[in-house]
């Protein structure tokens, strides 16, 4: 093994210590874009489930039409965040609605985050249905204003 020169020595260490810590860094970057894509994953399902549940009430509405365009079914206040009580058709079918927007969309039932809407006009026979919850659940940091990680969806219907 040939000697180093005194001015060599411990040069190869420290490519090693240099390489090593552009690795570490370049991992954390992985890390960072693997919690990114999961984060966004979660948003994107979260947003199909509320699609999926906004067609749900819409097919309720229409099967109970007459009662929907008469506004049986219309929210007062705009948005519905409890559950009405029971008592009728339409008020039994917000009810189911609510629970499973909420066990579909953030898996609480107790959670009043999450809030729907219905309104239809008879003159038109146009209804609205709104889905409104907050997204920091899904691995958000809390680093956000208010109100930066509400989402909303609409789904405009003519019965």
């Amino acid at each position: 093994m040939p000697k180093l020169r005194g001015d060599q020595r411990g040069t190869s260490l420290l490519e090693v210590l240099i390489s090593v810590l552009i690795m570490a860094v370049g991992l954390l970057g992985i890390a960072a874009m693997q919690a990114t894509a999961l984060r966004n994953s979660q948003g994107s399902t979260e947003r199909s489930q509320a699609v999926v549940q906004s067609y749900a009430i819409i097919d309720a509405m229409r099967a109970n039409r007459e009662r929907a365009l008469a506004g049986d079914y219309n929210t007062t206040g705009g948005w519905m965040c409890t559950a009405p009580a029971g008592g009728s058709l339409a008020g039994n079918d917000q009810a189911r609605w609510l629970t499973s927007l909420r066990t579909t969309i953030v898996n609480d039932v107790a959670d009043e985050s999450v809030c729907g809407s219905i309104e239809c006009t008879a003159a038109t026979s146009i209804c609205v249905v709104g889905v409104r919850w907050d997204e920091s659940r899904s691995g958000s940091t809390g680093g956000e204003q208010a109100g930066e990680t509400e989402q909303v969806i609409q789904t405009r219907v003519r019965m």
